[in-house]
């Protein structure tokens, strides 16, 4: 049952969701390894019930951290060959995540595969939301040279080589330019998929804010200014 992938689920106050998520995970892939970044519910408990792999941060590190631990954590198993992000709030399909996946494994040459909504569907996205996820396209194919239409899609499936040359640092949302940033650096070969992502009003509440994109973008920047 996919022995040789590892589902990595950041999960931070999911406590209302995140054991129907990751038991619905685990009925197609053997290791999940949920991250509780801090959580101040029941995330915790909720995990340990789903039957999860459970790995805890004592404070908040935001999501890009949580990656970081899920990935590293993975990584100690030498049989794992294929890493997945996947959100803790069922906004994403594992339908999705097994295509991604067969791509994958009959495309070695492919080092990561990404996911697009904008290929696929974004159902009930708000139009604020469409525009805020459209700038940050603008923004990451400028500074990366790499050309793709979504460049904040929490769903993700990449191999081993990706997995160890990540070395995410920027803790917040900024972690998903963050990865495409290393992507480009290190010239993997990547393709974007279509994907479909469901918002519900759970998912909704607790997206970002048009100013937490923007917050976003200047942290880049500077990162970028003074890597020169």
């Amino acid at each position: 049952m996919n022995a040789d992938t590892y589902v990595i689920i950041p999960v931070y106050n999911e406590g209302q969701v995140i054991e129907a998520v990751a038991k619905k995970v685990l009925k197609k892939f053997k290791n999940v390894v949920c991250v509780n970044d801090g959580s101040r519910d029941d995330s915790a408990l909720a995990i340990e019930r789903s039957g999860a792999k459970l790995v805890s941060h004592p404070v908040n590190l935001g999501q890009g951290g949580a990656l970081q631990t899920g990935i590293e954590f993975a990584l100690l198993d030498p049989n794992a060959k294929y890493f997945v992000t996947f959100d803790a709030d069922g906004q994403h399909g594992l339908d999705d995540v097994e295509t991604m996946l067969a791509y994958a494994r009959k495309h070695p040459d492919v080092d990561a595969v990404l996911g697009s909504r904008f290929l696929g569907k974004a159902e009930n996205i708000t139009p604020l939301k469409k525009l805020t996820l459209k700038a940050a396209v603008l923004f990451s194919n400028m500074t990366t040279g790499l050309q793709l239409t979504d460049a904040h899609n929490g769903l993700r499936v990449f191999n081993r080589r990706v997995a160890e040359a990540l070395d995410i640092t920027m803790s917040d949302m900024a972690h998903a330019s963050e990865i495409i940033h290393r992507i480009a650096e290190h010239k993997f070969v990547y393709k974007e998929m279509p994907v479909t992502i469901v918002y519900t009003d759970y998912s909704r509440a607790k997206g970002q804010s048009i100013m937490n994109a923007i917050n976003i973008t200047f942290d880049l920047f500077l990162q970028r200014l003074t890597k020169k």
